[in-house]
C-alpha cells in the first residue's frame, strides 16, 4: 500500500484560475472536461461507466472511494465514460466478494486519470457557488499559465453534440441480460410479450435489464436512426434513453422524436425526457451545477408521494416554455422545483428527468417501467391498426 504523498503529484485547474493540488492513483498526463460533483456514497463503478458522464470530470463528495473494488455485474456500458475521476481518499485495499480488480487498475486499463488528496468539500462548495465549469487535470506539468490557456480553449459542453460519441454504430438486440450483436434482428419467438425499440443516446445497461425483466424484447437503435427505420420493425413501444451533453444540440434526435410522437407509446428517461420536451416545442436550459447523486427528492404531483431518486443531468426542461403545450407536469424536484416529469395529454407518451432504473441508487421509481408496460398493453391493438 503506497501512501498518497509517495505518489506522483497532480493538479486540478478550473477555468476561473482556481487550483487544487492532489496525487495520482491511476493513469497520467492531462485530461479536459466539465468538472462536476456526485453526492452518492456508493456506486462509483456505475458512475464511471454511465455514458451520460461523457465529457465530464467527476468528483465524488463521499470521502472514501475504492473500498469494494470493481466487479463484472455493475457495468453500465462497456467502457469508462468519464474524462477524469477525483476523490478525497482512494482506498486500494479491496474488500468485496464480487470484486475482480481494484478501482485504480480498472481506470488504468481504460486509460483514465484518477487523482486523490483533493479537498473535495472545498471543490464542491466552489462549484455550487460558481457553477459547473471547465477544468483540466494534469500530472505532467505545473505550468499553470499554460494549463489555463488550454482550459480556456476547450469548448465545454454547451451547444456540443456529445451523443454521437456514445451511441451505438449499428442496431443490436439486448437478450438474456447482454448485448447481442447480429445482422438478423428479427424479434425472437421465445422473447417477451412486448417489443420495445430503444433509441440509444447513451443508454445505461440497467435500463435494458429492467425492460427485459419487465417482459420486453428490446432492439437498440443508433441515435441517428430515422423514425421510419424504427417504426419499420413494428415495435409495441419506443424508449428514449439517457445520454450526455446539451440536448438542444442534438437536432437529429429531436426531429426523430417529433416524427415518433403519436405513432407508438413513448417513454423517455433523462436526456430522453429533454428530447421529448424539445420535440413538443419546449425549451431547455443549463442548471447551475446540475443534479448528480442517489438522494434527490422528487414529488409525484399526481399522488403527492415523495420518491428518493438517482439523478445525473446538467440540463433541464424550462417550465416557462411548457405554456400551451398539450402536456402536464407530473413530477418536480423538491430541492429547486425544477421539472422532473411530463405526460402528454392526448397521446401515449411520458418521460422523467431522473433515473428509475437506479444503478446506483434507490428503487422508489421502478414502477415507471410497469407504467410503460401498461401503456403498451392498452395501446397495442389500436397502434397496430394505425401502423
Amino acid at each position: 500500500m503506497s501512501l498518497p504523498w509517495n505518489r506522483p503529484k497532480a493538479v486540478l485547474l478550473l477555468e476561473d484560475g482556481t487550483v487544487f493540488n492532489g496525487y495520482v492513483f491511476s493513469g497520467g498526463g492531462r485530461t479536459l472536461g466539465e468538472v462536476v460533483f456526485n453526492t452518492g456514497m456508493t456506486g462509483y463503478q456505475e458512475v464511471l461507466t454511465d455514458p451520460s458522464y461523457k465529457g465530464q470530470i467527476v468528483a465524488m463528495t463521499y470521502p472514501l472511494t475504492g473500498t469494494y473494488g470493481i466487479n463484472e455485474e455493475d457495468m453500465e456500458s462497456a467502457a469508462v465514460q468519464v474524462e477524469g475521476f477525483i476523490v478525497k481518499e482512494y482506498q486500494d485495499f479491496v474488500s468485496n466478494w464480487r470484486s475482480k480488480e481494484s478501482l485504480a487498475d480498472f481506470l488504468s486499463r481504460h486509460g483514465k486519470i484518477g487523482i486523490e488528496g483533493i479537498d473535495t468539500r472545498a471543490l464542491t462548495r466552489h462549484l455550487r457557488v460558481r457553477g459547473a465549469m471547465r477544468g483540466i487535470i494534469a500530472t505532467d506539468t505545473d505550468n499553470l499559465a499554460q494549463l489555463l490557456e488550454q482550459v480556456q480553449e476547450y469548448p465545454g459542453l454547451n451547444g456540443i453534440d456529445m451523443v454521437r460519441e456514445v451511441s451505438c454504430k449499428k442496431p443490436y438486440r439486448w437478450r438474456n441480460g447482454k448485448r447481442e450483436e447480429t445482422d438478423h434482428l428479427e424479434w425472437p419467438a421465445d422473447g417477451g410479450r412486448f417489443r420495445v425499440a430503444a433509441l440509444d443516446c447513451g443508454i445505461k445497461y440497467n435500463i435494458l435489464r429492467m425492460l427485459e425483466q419487465a417482459g420486453c424484447q428490446v432492439r437498440v437503435f443508433p441515435a441517428n436512426s430515422p423514425a421510419s427505420e424504427i417504426l419499420a420493425c413494428e415495435p409495441d413501444g419506443i424508449f428514449l434513453s439517457n445520454g450526455p451533453g446539451d440536448p438542444a444540440a442534438v437536432h437529429y434526435v429531436i426531429e426523430t422524436v417529433r416524427n415518433l410522437l403519436g405513432k407508438k407509446p413513448l417513454f423517455g428517461i433523462c436526456l430522453g425526457h429533454q428530447m421529448m420536451g424539445l420535440a413538443l416545442g419546449a425549451r431547455t436550459f443549463k442548471l447551475k451545477f446540475g443534479h448528480r447523486g442517489a438522494n434527490q427528492p422528487v414529488k409525484d404531483l399526481t399522488t403527492g408521494k415523495i420518491e428518493i431518486t438517482s439523478q445525473n443531468h446538467g440540463f433541464c426542461v424550462d417550465p416557462d416554455s411548457l405554456g400551451n403545450l398539450p402536456v402536464r407536469l407530473t413530477h418536480i424536484n423538491l430541492n429547486d422545483n425544477t421539472p422532473e416529469g411530463l405526460a402528454h395529454l392526448e397521446i401515449p407518451a411520458f418521460c422523467v428527468q431522473y433515473h428509475p432504473e437506479a444503478s446506483p441508487g434507490p428503487h422508489d421509481a421502478s414502477y415507471l417501467f410497469d407504467r410503460f408496460i401498461e401503456m403498451m398493453a392498452r395501446n397495442k391493438p389500436a397502434m397496430k391498426a394505425v401502423v
